[in-house]
């Protein structure tokens, strides 16, 4: 080990070398292979890297899309609702209608009963009497 590498062997742990000076570590693992690792010291980041999207969850324009999506469905659920309302005052009045028909019809029927009977009764009188 005269290059200053120090590595274990049968333990799953790495360790660094520490040349004095050397601006990248070289990182062994246990099974004494080179490890690269590397940081950056200075400027940024200038890749666009997909590979830790889960990290961020999803970037600000996709939210702003989903949000829009969202926004839209509620609007056309809101629209929808208005025509089912709008339509259920329609058929409210018509049955309110029926409703109305339907009484006078039972008026009628019962009027014509009554003049059925009393016409029956004069019939069943008058049979009688002769």
């Amino acid at each position: 080990m005269a290059s200053g590498r120090s590595f274990q062997e049968g333990s799953c742990g790495s360790s660094a070398n520490s040349r004095g000076g050397f601006y990248y570590p070289t990182t062994k693992y246990s099974c004494g292979l080179d490890a690269v690792v590397r940081t950056m010291k200075k400027g940024q980041n200038d890749t666009i890297c997909a590979f830790m999207k889960w990290i961020e969850a999803s970037n600000e324009d996709e939210l702003r899309y989903q949000i829009f999506e969202k926004d839209t469905t509620i609007a056309e659920m809101e629209y929808q609702k208005t025509l089912m309302e709008e339509k259920l005052k329609k058929v409210q009045g018509r049955k309110e209608k029926l409703e109305v028909e339907v009484k006078e019809l039972k008026r009628e029927v019962n009027h014509l009963k009554l003049e059925l009977c009393t016409v029956q009764g004069l019939r069943q009188i008058s049979l009688g009497l002769s």
